[in-house]
Formats: C-alpha cells, sequence, structure tokens
C-alpha cells in the first residue's frame, strides 16, 4: 500500500470509528477521494499545489453537475483539514484556493398530502385483504415504516439503521443518531402511528431479535434503503398514483405540512436534525399553498367595500 493510499485508509477508519459517520457517507467519500487520489497519480498528496486543487475543480465541473461538485470537494476538503490536524502536510493548499460557485437552487419535492393518505390507505387496505399471509405480514410492515417516516421525517438512513432499543414504544418516542452522530428525540404524537408500529413490533419480534435493526424482512435481515424504495414504488402502483415517491420525499413533506401549520421553523429544524437554521429554510419557498391562503382571506384589502 503506498503511502496516499495508506492515508485515506487511515482517515477512513477515523471517519468510521471515531466519528461515528453512516456507512453511506463513509462510500461517499471513499468514491469521491479514491478518484481524487487517481486524478493525482503518483503526485504524494503533502506535495499537491493550489493549481493541482483547481485544475480537478475544472474537470469536475466538466464531468458532473453542481450539487455533485460541491460535494466531491467538501469530501476533498475535509480530507486535507485531517492532514493538516495530523500534521501530515506542512500547510493546507485549499486555503490558497478561490473555488465559490453558484449551485441552482432545486426546490424540496413533496408529496400532497391527499396523496399520502390515499397511499397509506392502500397499504391498510392490503393488511386486510392481502392474498397470503406473507403478503399481508410485509403490508403491516410497509405500513409502520411509512408511517414513522411521515410521523418524524426521519431520513431514509436514520430509519434502516435504528435499532429495537432506540424505539420507547412505552413512552412514545424515537431515538435518532443523524449525520455527523448528531441525536436527537422525536415523539410519536399519533395513535394510529405508535399502534401500527406496535403490531409490527410484535409480528416481527422474532426476525428483529435476530437481526438487531427495528425494520426487517421476513427472512430476517436489515431492510436496506433499496428496500424501502421498491416498496414505496409497488404502492404507489397499487394506488395508481403517477407522482414518483421517494422516501426523501416524506421528510420534506413532514417539514412544509408543519411549516404550513405555522409551527416555529426553529422546531422544525430541531425536529429535522438540521445544523444550521439556513438549510431548514429553503421549506419556506415551497409553502406556497399556505402563502395563497394567506393573501386571499387575511389580507386587509379583501375588506374593502368599493
Amino acid at each position: 500500500m503506498n503511502s496516499n493510499n495508506e492515508t485515506l485508509e487511515n482517515y477512513l477508519n477515523e471517519c468510521t470509528g471515531q466519528k461515528r459517520l453512516n456507512p453511506k457517507t463513509i462510500r461517499a467519500y471513499r468514491t469521491d477521494l479514491q478518484q481524487f487520489s487517481s486524478d493525482m497519480e503518483t503526485t504524494a498528496f503533502s506535495q499537491i499545489s493550489p493549481s493541482k486543487l483547481e485544475n480537478y475543480i475544472k474537470k469536475l465541473h466538466d464531468k458532473y453537475k453542481p450539487r455533485t461538485v460541491k460535494r466531491k470537494i467538501a469530501s476533498i476538503k475535509a480530507f486535507f483539514r485531517y492532514m493538516e490536524y495530523h500534521e501530515l502536510i506542512r500547510s493546507n493548499p485549499w486555503s490558497k484556493v478561490q473555488c465559490k460557485f453558484r449551485e441552482p437552487s432545486t426546490l424540496p419535492r413533496t408529496i400532497s398530502l391527499g396523496c399520502i393518505q390515499e397511499f397509506l390507505k392502500t397499504i391498510y387496505s392490503q393488511i386486510e385483504i392481502g392474498k397470503t399471509a406473507y403478503r399481508r405480514r410485509n403490508a403491516i410492515r410497509d405500513a409502520a415504516i411509512c408511517e414513522l417516516l411521515f410521523a418524524t421525517g426521519l431520513r431514509i438512513f436514520e430509519l434502516c439503521s435504528l435499532k429495537p432499543e432506540e424505539l420507547s414504544l412505552s413512552e412514545y418516542t424515537v431515538f435518532i443518531r443523524g449525520k455527523g452522530a448528531k441525536e436527537r428525540i422525536l415523539q410519536i404524537g399519533n395513535e394510529q402511528v405508535h399502534d401500527i408500529l406496535k403490531k409490527y413490533k410484535e409480528e416481527f419480534s422474532e426476525e428483529i431479535s435476530k437481526c438487531g435493526y427495528f425494520f426487517v424482512n421476513q427472512k430476517g435481515h436489515p431492510f436496506s434503503d433499496q428496500s424501502v424504495r421498491r416498496m414505496l414504488n409497488h404502492y404507489a402502483e397499487l394506488a395508481s398514483i403517477k407522482q414518483h415517491i421517494t422516501p426523501h420525499m416524506w421528510r420534506h413533506t413532514f417539514a412544509t405540512a408543519l411549516l404550513e401549520a405555522d409551527v416555529d421553523i426553529r422546531y422544525i429544524q430541531s425536529m429535522l436534525g438540521h445544523s444550521s437554521i439556513h438549510t431548514t429554510e429553503i421549506y419556506t419557498h415551497v409553502s406556497m399553498a399556505k402563502q395563497k391562503d394567506i393573501l386571499r382571506n387575511k389580507h386587509p384589502r379583501n375588506s374593502f367595500l368599493m
């Protein structure tokens, strides 16, 4: 193993062991840093100059969309901060690199509340009328997953990595380990959500105990993010919903619905586990229905008699 690869592996091990970053983040870091290391060829990390970094940024812009470039640059910058902290480089070349660029803003895609209601009704109907016990049992789990996504705004990796002991049905709480090992506790505020989670836990108790994760398949393996995506596609088709629904859209819908119900944005920030209020503020641009209602029904001009 050459010195570059050894340094890279030591950094990723620290991200896993000490920073407790989730496996998906580690995979993204590994991809970004191996790509960077390959492009640097035989140049040692300690010898990389600002001009080399600037040339690499140009290559990224030629190949990827701004959002992807931004992520890859962030991965590399974090790695160089690690090397600087451990005195593996004399100075950080990023301090002399200007790489600010405008990233096109994309509004979060949400699901209408009517669509969510129809989606959930379809899952619950499968619990009652599923053709086999296997399908009915799966529907119980699928209802629990969707209800928890909508009730708490969990990220998909937070849902899939949830451990049995982190969900207290007696206390109606969910303990969540979020990005950067940040922790938060959310309340389950709806009885039907609580009941389906309890029913799922009882139905899958053997598989959960065997697996060590809360959401599992009938073979006792952890339920993956891809499994959730396939499940959402399945019920969208059953419910004749044309919109493509992703796991993250449930989180967006959770945040937007609370904002439109006049919940303070700082409470929403806390529930979503955002470090910065600026990340949460994107939802203020989504609440057009609420804005329309305010301007149509509460603006004083509407009371003028002309």
